[in-house]
C-alpha cells in the first residue's frame, strides 16, 4: 500500500529533495593563471608632474639700460669721420666735374641767398671779359699767379708771422685758393678753413687749367651786395658789359676786390683810386706774369 504521507522538509534522509548549494569560491581558470605584466603592471598617475620653469632672462636695471657715454661718444665720432669723407668725396666729384661744366653757384653766394640777399650773376666766359681786368686782378690780387702750383708757400709764411706779430694775418690767399674757398668752404679765417683749403686748391690746380682757375674766379668773385661776377659788376657800376671795360676802370674793379662791400668802383674813394692808379701802372708791364693766359692749355 502506498504511503502518502508528506515528506518532511526537515529530514536529510530525502533523497528528492534540493539541497542548498553552498557559496564556495569558483575555481575558474583566470584565477589560477599566472597575472601578466600587463596587468600587474602599476598603472601611471594620470595628474602631471609639475615641470620646472624655464630659467628667466637676467633682468637689467636702469642702470644698465644706459649706454657708456664712451660708447656714445665713440659712434658720434665715427659718424662724424663718415661725414667728412662723404663730404670730402662730393667736393672731389665737384672738382673733376667742374673742369667742363660751370658751376651753378658757390657756397658764398649761396650763404646769402638764405639770408634773402638777391644775387646778380651772369657767367662769361675768359675771352668774352676784357683782358684789361684779368691782368688788373693778377697784378693787384696774385702777381705770381702764374708762377705757383696754387699755394705760394712764401707768402702763406709771411702771411702766418704777420698774425703772429699781431698784425693782420691776410694776403697769404693766391687766386686758386680764393677759388677753392668760395667755391667749397666758408668765408670766415680760421685754421681749419685754411687746412681743407690747400689740398683742395692743389687738386685743383692739377684738374684745371690756369685760364680755367682765372676764369672761374672772375665769375664768382664778389663785387658789392649781391653782386657776383665781372659781368654784373661792369653792369652795375658802369653800365657797359665785361668786355667792354677799360684799364681805369678793370684797375677800380680790382683794387675793390679786397673790401667789395666798401669800396664802390663807380665812386671811389680817395684811397680806392690812387690804388686803382697804382695798379694801372703796373698793369702796363704785366706780360710776365700773365704769360700762363697765352699758352694753350687743357680745359
Amino acid at each position: 500500500m502506498a504511503d502518502f504521507r508528506a515528506p518532511n522538509p526537515f529530514s536529510e534522509e530525502t533523497s528528492d529533495t534540493v539541497r542548498p548549494q553552498t557559496t564556495q569560491p569558483a575555481t575558474s581558470a583566470w584565477r589560477t593563471t599566472a597575472p601578466s605584466d600587463e596587468t600587474n603592471a602599476p598603472k601611471e598617475s594620470t595628474t602631471r608632474r609639475p615641470t620646472a620653469p624655464p630659467p628667466s632672462e637676467p633682468v637689467s636695471s636702469p642702470m644698465q639700460n644706459r649706454r657708456s657715454p664712451f660708447t656714445l661718444l665713440g659712434r658720434a665720432l665715427r659718424l662724424l669721420i663718415l661725414s667728412a669723407l662723404a663730404a670730402a668725396a662730393l667736393v672731389v666729384c665737384l672738382i673733376l666735374a667742374y673742369r667742363w661744366i660751370t658751376p651753378p653757384t658757390s657756397t658764398l653766394m649761396l650763404g646769402q641767398r638764405l639770408t634773402g640777399t638777391e644775387i646778380s650773376q651772369t657767367w662769361r666766359s675768359l675771352s668774352s671779359i676784357s683782358p684789361s681786368l684779368a691782368r688788373a686782378v693778377i697784378m693787384s690780387e696774385d702777381a705770381g699767379f702764374c708762377r705757383h702750383r696754387g699755394v705760394d708757400w712764401r707768402e702763406l709764411e709771411a702771411a702766418y708771422e704777420r698774425g703772429q706779430d699781431g698784425g693782420i694775418a691776410g694776403g697769404g690767399s693766391t687766386i686758386s685758393m680764393q677759388v677753392t674757398k668760395n667755391l667749397f668752404l666758408w668765408p670766415s679765417r680760421s685754421y681749419l678753413r685754411k687746412a681743407l683749403e690747400i689740398p683742395l686748391t692743389l687738386l685743383s690746380e692739377v684738374l684745371w687749367s690756369k685760364p680755367r682757375i682765372l676764369e672761374f674766379y672772375l665769375n664768382i668773385a664778389e663785387w658789392g651786395p649781391g653782386i657776383f661776377g665781372a659781368e654784373a659788376a661792369a653792369r652795375a657800376y658802369f653800365n657797359k658789359p665785361a668786355s667792354a671795360l677799360t684799364e681805369r676802370e678793370a684797375a677800380l674793379l680790382a683794387t675793390a676786390l679786397p673790401n667789395p662791400l666798401v669800396r664802390n668802383p663807380k665812386n671811389p674813394s680817395d684811397l680806392h683810386r690812387r690804388l686803382g692808379v697804382n695798379i694801372e701802372n703796373r698793369m702796363r708791364s704785366a706780360t710776365a706774369h700773365t704769360q700762363c693766359l697765352l699758352r694753350p692749355s687743357r680745359p
